[in-house]
């Protein structure tokens, strides 16, 4: 058993109330297939107890899953050739779920490893929450489970922290329940094994609950095991869309996420008492907090300075908040005191002063290129002197009014 997740998997048994709760909600399994002959009949044949309603997407297949999935009638089926990727398999059976009408989707893959007897574990944890994403969450620490999974969900895990912050035990689970009315207006970019993670983080940006279910797994011995994960190829493929995710979330989603809070007025009073009259933090690190925003609100980053003061504030586990808060001391009716100030201090670094050429009618390109280190100097400097000054100031101020808050 994992016990730093607490993941335990209790047994559950298939009644007539699950049964009714899939006729009543829309549900059906869906299966994408690609060269699983070996085992995909077991699989249907495993789903029969629990659910009627099964779409196999036949993914390309050249070996006998076709044949196989003529012996099942009741069993839909989406197919086509060549094979184009589990993230295009996965798109087509939504697709084509939600033209049949159906609200929900619990994905299996097709290689046996996941249990059917899971099944009713969603369904429960559907009736407490109708819309969310669930994962199924595997023991990884479990007999005969790849070392190079458990890295890699451990990869994954940090990067979905990063990207939505959001601690969840197992982001590379294919076993899962998609609340298919809430995405059906997304479209996505990924065709292969990325687009399980790319689902998962470009949902919960749009606001929809990611919760997990504890399921059994089976990894047969390495000898007997079959996958199509091209290591080099996709872990590189994961690693791009990681990269391109992080870039979208420093750059559009946090500050969207920041403003759409501040326009509320009642966040306002909720910040007040929850980020900085917070009893749970201390004043150094809301101090610390301040300072860092300022620091990187000055310090000559561009572009970059709201994703790296947020990457910052996650790394030292610092307010997020008042880091945001505080790095906006660069807005653009400040820019030119922080530009002035910067050349003022950076005398302190240079022999010549450049300061005039802010003011300068005839400022050229060739002005600003012979005196930017100066500012360069100068706002580095400044961000420094700035961030301690605005540390000291905060502790004192916080001590002051928290005190004040707690004799009220």
């Amino acid at each position: 058993m994992n016990q730093e997740l607490n993941i335990s998997v209790k047994p559950f048994h298939v009644t007539s109330a699950h049964l009714q709760a899939v006729a009543n909600l829309r549900i059906a399994i869906l299966v994408p297939t690609y060269n699983n002959a070996a085992t995909l009949g077991k699989v249907i044949q495993s789903l029969a107890a629990y659910q009627p309603h099964v779409i196999v997407v036949n993914d390309g297949s050249t070996d006998s899953t076709a044949q196989i999935l003529d012996g099942f009638p009741d069993v839909q089926r989406v197919a086509y050739t060549p094979n184009k990727g589990k993230g295009i398999a996965l798109r087509e059976g939504f697709a084509y779920a939600l033209r049949k009408g159906y609200d929900y989707v619990i994905t299996m893959d097709a290689d046996g490893q996941h249990f059917a007897a899971d099944i009713p574990a969603f369904l429960e944890k559907l009736e407490e929450e109708k819309n969310a994403l669930m994962i199924g969450a595997r023991n990884l620490q479990q007999e005969n489970m790849p070392g190079k999974n458990t890295f890699a969900n451990k990869f994954s895990n940090f990067w979905f922290y990063v990207e939505t912050g959001i601690k969840a035990p197992d982001t590379q689970s294919g076993y899962r329940l998609y609340p298919l009315y809430l995405m059906q207006d997304m479209r996505f970019w990924c065709n292969k094994y990325e687009f399980e993670i790319e689902v998962l983080v470009r949902c919960a940006w749009k606001g929809i609950k990611i919760d997990w279910v504890p399921i059994q797994v089976y990894y047969p011995p390495a000898e007997e095991r079959v996958s199509h994960f091209r290591p080099l190829r996709d872990f590189s493929r994961i690693s791009v869309l990681n990269t391109i995710l992080v870039l979208i979330t420093f750059l559009y989603i946090k500050p969207r996420d920041f403003f759409r809070f501040l326009i509320k007025g009642d966040n306002w009073k909720k910040m007040w008492h929850e980020q900085l009259l917070n009893k749970q933090e201390s004043n150094w690190k809301k101090s610390l907090s301040i300072g860092l925003g300022i620091f990187m609100g000055i310090i000559p980053l561009w572009g970059f300075q709201m994703m790296i003061a947020i990457l910052l504030s996650v790394l030292f586990r610092l307010n997020k908040v008042l880091v945001i808060i505080a790095a906006n001391i660069s807005i653009p009716p400040m820019i030119p005191l922080i530009v002035f100030l910067s050349f003022i201090t950076g005398r302190i670094w240079v022999g010549e002063d450049a300061t005039g050429i802010i003011f300068s009618r005839n400022l050229t390109l060739e002005d600003v290129q012979n005196n930017i280190l100066q500012y360069i100097y100068g706002s580095i400097t400044l961000a420094v002197l700035a961030g301690l000054f605005a540390v000291l100031c905060s502790y004192v101020l916080l001590t002051v009014f928290r005190k004040k808050a707690v004799s009220n």
